[in-house]
């Protein structure tokens, strides 16, 4: 499984960004899906995640209420819609794919793509 992350840039404090993330390669099954993020000096961190239904999502506290995880499986692309977002949120946004343990471990998932910079500044 390749997955390509998109939709990351440049905005200012209480704006939004949408970013998406395509899989392709064994996509007939579908993987449940994550975001982490890594800010300069910071370990990688959990944001979001979903189950291969879309049924079922999953926040970090700090984007709970500003952050919505979705995913379209007949695109095979899961988004992260964010929304008021804030300087601290400046990272590289990491999507990963088919976590076999708790959706919230790095360690969990198997695939991961290539990151996509969002930078929250005035």
């Amino acid at each position: 499984v390749q997955l390509q992350a998109s939709g990351g840039g440049l905005v200012q404090p209480g704006g939004y960004l949408r970013l998406s993330c395509a899989a392709s390669g064994r996509t007939s099954r579908r993987y449940s899906r994550g975001w982490f993020r890594q800010a300069p000096g910071k370990e990688r961190e959990f944001v979001a995640a979903i189950d291969w239904s879309g049924g079922s999502t999953f926040y970090a506290d700090s984007v709970k209420g500003r952050f919505t995880i979705s995913r379209d499986n007949a695109r095979s692309t899961v988004y992260l819609q964010m929304n008021s977002l804030k300087p601290e949120d400046t990272a590289v946004y990491y999507c990963a794919a088919d976590p076999k343990s708790s959706y919230y471990s790095v360690h969990a998932y198997n695939y991961w793509g290539q990151g996509t910079q969002v930078t929250v500044s005035s």
